[in-house]
Parts: structure tokens; C-alpha cells; sequence
């Protein structure tokens, strides 16, 4: 575990996915605590917006435009905060796209830049942080996954398939790394409003998740990740009603489960898949 003299004062955290949406909510979060923020995101002109206002905050960061799907901007990226703050303390892995359609009618372009994105990116990134964190003898690693990765969402197979490769990525990487002080956390939200994809569904479709499904916010997606970095645990499912129950039966009774899951996700997320973007 970390020596506790390899703890820094001031946490330097590189967020992912930092313009918008979630990623612009864990900002604004962290920029009022003791932190050193780099904001990573493929638009300048957004990044730049955020950087403003949180400097005017007092909270000392960086934007620094990148697309997650290039390695070399990810290597680029982490150059950056080393030079300019000689440690990273904080990967927030965010940066990630929507892929709810049929199946069959998605284009093959879709399919890689939802895999590249949502988890080889990721994974890249972190494999340019992790001899950083090692060197220091203390990180957080914190991935973005979803519910979705618990169980592959019918008209989401792709979304799916990458949250569900970040969630095996996080508890590898986890226990590979947590002998020499860095943890690794996979953050599993539900539908999140007031922030996420989510609000785009409903607004296209007039329904929301059925009180079984229900969801999270935006804010308490947030607020979880600034308690992974703070206590570093392995896994935390954000939403109401709790889910990890119904996951638990499913485990134990495979076909029953997927027909209770189905009987209450099916119609709102046929509805998503079909939506006019």
C-alpha cells in the first residue's frame, strides 16, 4: 500500500470527457477542494470556457484539447501535466459516447469509435499514467463505466460491451496495483439526468425509466467520484432503486432475471434505440 509520506498535499487530476455533461459536473466539484485540474476534452473552444471560469474559482488548471481515440494525444496529454505539475495523483477515465441503435443498422464507423473511445481509449491513457503513479508510490485510477456494464442493455450491446471491458479493466488493474498504492475504481451509474444521454432519450421519446429502472443525476455521479478519490474503492453502482439486488438474482437465476430485467428496460430503451438524433 501507499507510504503515507507519498501522499501529496495537492492531488493533480487529469479528467477525461471534461467540456461537457458529467465530466463538466466533476470539475466544477473538485475545483472547489484542493485540487490541480487538467481538463481533457476534443473541443478547445469549451475546454477553454471551463478553464476560465474555474481559474476565476482560484482552483489552478489546465485545459488541454484531446481526443481520447488517438494515442498520440493521449501521450501528448500526459506529457503535459507532467511538465507542468510533475505528478499525476487522479486519472478520471470519463470521455465516453452514446451507442444506443439496432444492432444491425449501426455503421462500422460507429462501432470503433464507441470501442476506441469508450474503452481502448481509456485503457491507453492509463497505460501512459501508471508508471507516472507507480513512480510516486500513490494514484487513483477512477473509469466511468455504467450500469450497463452489469448487464448489456438490449439495444446497447456495444455501449455495453465497453463499460463492461471497463469494469474487467478496473478489477485487473486493481489487483495488479494496489500492493504498490494505487487503487482503481470502476463508477457504475444508471441513467443520469441533468447531464447525461439520458436527458436527450427523454426529450426525444417524452419517457422516462420506468420507478423500477430509475436512475441517478448527474451531481451524484459527481459527488462519487470525489469520494473514490478520497477512500478508492472497487466499485460503486450510482442509482435509485438500488440495483446491485437485482444483479445478485440475476447471478443466481440467469434466465429469470434476464426476463425481469428485460420486462423493465425493454420498451424504454427500443424507444432510445429508435429516437430521431
Amino acid at each position: 500500500m501507499a507510504n503515507p509520506s507519498s501522499v501529496p498535499e495537492k492531488f493533480t487530476v487529469i479528467v477525461t470527457g471534461a467540456s461537457a455533461g458529467i465530466g463538466r459536473l466533476i470539475c466544477q466539484r473538485l475545483a472547489g477542494k484542493n485540487y490541480r485540474l487538467v481538463l481533457a476534452a476534443r473541443s478547445a473552444d469549451k475546454l477553454a470556457q471551463l478553464e476560465a471560469e474555474l481559474t476565476t474559482t482560484g482552483c489552478e488548471c489546465i485545459s488541454v484539447p484531446t481526443d481520447v481515440s488517438d494515442p498520440n494525444a493521449v501521450e501528448a496529454l500526459v506529457k503535459t501535466t507532467v511538465d507542468r505539475f510533475g505528478r499525476i495523483d487522479v486519472l478520471v477515465n470519463n470521455a465516453g459516447i452514446e451507442c444506443f441503435a439496432e444492432f444491425d443498422q449501426l455503421q462500422l464507423d460507429q462501432i470503433l469509435q464507441t470501442i476506441e473511445t469508450n474503452l481502448t481509449g481509456a485503457i491507453v491513457l492509463t497505460r501512459h499514467v501508471v508508471p507516472v503513479m507507480r513512480a510516486q508510490g500513490f494514484g487513483r485510477i477512477i473509469n466511468m463505466a455504467s450500469a450497463a456494464g452489469k448487464h448489456g442493455p438490449a439495444y446497447g450491446a456495444v455501449y455495453g460491451a465497453t463499460k463492461a471491458g471497463l469494469i474487467a479493466f478496473t478489477q485487473g488493474l486493481r489487483g495488479e496495483l494496489l500492493p504498490v498504492g494505487i487503487t482503481a475504481t470502476a463508477i457504475c451509474p444508471g441513467f443520469a439526468k441533468d447531464g447525461g444521454v439520458y436527458d436527450e432519450i427523454v426529450k426525444a421519446t417524452g419517457k422516462k425509466t420506468p420507478f423500477l429502472v430509475g436512475g441517478t443525476t448527474a451531481q451524484k455521479v459527481a459527488a462519487a467520484v470525489e469520494k473514490a478519490i478520497l477512500t478508492g474503492p472497487p466499485e460503486m453502482i450510482i442509482n435509485f432503486p438500488a440495483l446491485r439486488p437485482i444483479f445478485l438474482f440475476r447471478d443466481i437465476f440467469p434466465r429469470l432475471g434476464e426476463k425481469l430485467i428485460l420486462a423493465f428496460t425493454f420498451k424504454f430503451l427500443r424507444r432510445a434505440a429508435t429516437r430521431k438524433k
